[in-house]
């Protein structure tokens, strides 16, 4: 069995859920997800509770399981609370802004980076634009999007230049010291 799939999933107040043979779709006060799912794997709600059962034990069967036990519990946690990921800027000169729907980055490039903010995320800076803060209902697209605008100046380890995230602690290097 497996051991998180086996758990029932709370349905919070003010979350409407519908579920198809081949889909789950989630409205909230936050937005509104769906998510279609394998025949393999069955998903019911009763009495405020969606639980996802598997029909056989085959070893696809038991992967997707937990997969979509994950991926129910993650959409109901985004439409109620939303999601959330914190990006650090360190550098001298580097600093970021929203102008309308356009994060600019500028990373000591000779050119500032514009990119576009996807549909259903939020980006703020905040702290004399040294933190980006992007926000969203979509668990994985608010972690892609913070993935792709950390890729733009990875962290280099000597002196921390570069973008990282707030939880995030960058090993740093001894440079070069000088023989005598």
């Amino acid at each position: 069995m497996s051991r998180i799939g086996i758990r029932p999933v709370l349905v919070p107040q003010g979350v409407k859920v519908n579920i198809t043979p081949t889909q789950v779709s989630v409205e909230g006060p936050k937005g509104k997800l769906s998510q279609s799912y394998d025949p393999l794997v069955e998903i019911a709600m009763k009495e405020g509770v969606i639980r996802v059962t598997r029909k056989n034990d085959s070893k696809q069967a038991k992967s997707f399981h937990g997969l979509y036990w994950k991926l129910v519990s993650n959409m109901l946690v985004g439409v109620s609370e939303g999601f959330k990921k914190t990006l650090v800027i360190n550098g001298v000169g580097y600093r970021a802004e929203v102008q309308g729907k356009l994060l600019v980055l500028s990373l000591g490039y000779s050119t500032d980076f514009a990119v576009a903010v996807p549909e259903g995320l939020q980006v703020v800076t905040e702290a004399n634009n040294q933190k980006v803060v992007i926000s969203g209902s979509d668990r994985w697209l608010v972690g892609k999007f913070a993935s792709e605008v950390r890729c733009l100046r990875l962290p280099e380890p000597y002196k921390g230049k570069g973008i990282r995230y707030d939880d995030e602690t960058i090993r740093k290097k001894v440079g070069k010291t000088g023989v005598k």
